[in-house]
């Protein structure tokens, strides 16, 4: 798994970030797993809680008018990654895998909401997963992680 994405990104010179909530870093753990990543992913966060993707950039504003369980919230956290790492792409993802959130209660509890950015378009690549009830967490992360290499692979050879 990533193993083309990784190849793509080292062929095109590009730099790739991440900043992932109920994923826990499973994106980044699978674009670890491939020799070679050092030279692609220059930076990565797991930001479950609120105050640390403001932290990380997001605006406060943005999670308060949108919720912290939005698409606004997944774009900003890409853009920020992206600004942070100084790199060509930020993928942001947030959102529930079939859990309720007490401080965070709005929201469906089986979207998780992903953004990729491409810096030197200035673009975003915006989808949402909806979480397959009945399958395992792990499993739910292991879908959202295949579903961002398509995307990326597609993105990359374009």
């Amino acid at each position: 798994m990533f193993k083309e994405v990784v190849e793509l990104l080292e062929k095109k010179n590009l730099q790739i970030a991440t900043m992932e909530s109920c994923t826990g870093g499973a994106l980044a753990n699978a674009i670890t797993s491939v020799t070679g990543a050092s030279e692609v992913l220059q930076f990565s966060a797991v930001t479950y809680s609120n105050e640390y993707k403001i932290k990380m950039g997001v605006s406060a504003d943005v999670i308060e008018k949108y919720s912290v369980y939005s698409m606004e919230t997944a774009r900003e956290m890409s853009t920020h990654i992206s600004q942070f790492a100084n790199s060509d792409i930020g993928v942001g993802i947030t959102g529930k895998i079939n859990a309720a959130d007490a401080k965070n209660p709005e929201g469906q509890d089986d979207l998780v909401y992903i953004s990729i950015y491409l810096k030197k378009e200035n673009s975003y690549e915006n989808f949402i997963y909806k979480a397959v009830s009945g399958e395992t967490r792990t499993w739910n992360k292991q879908q959202i992680v295949k579903l961002i290499e398509e995307k990326l692979q597609k993105l990359l050879k374009d």
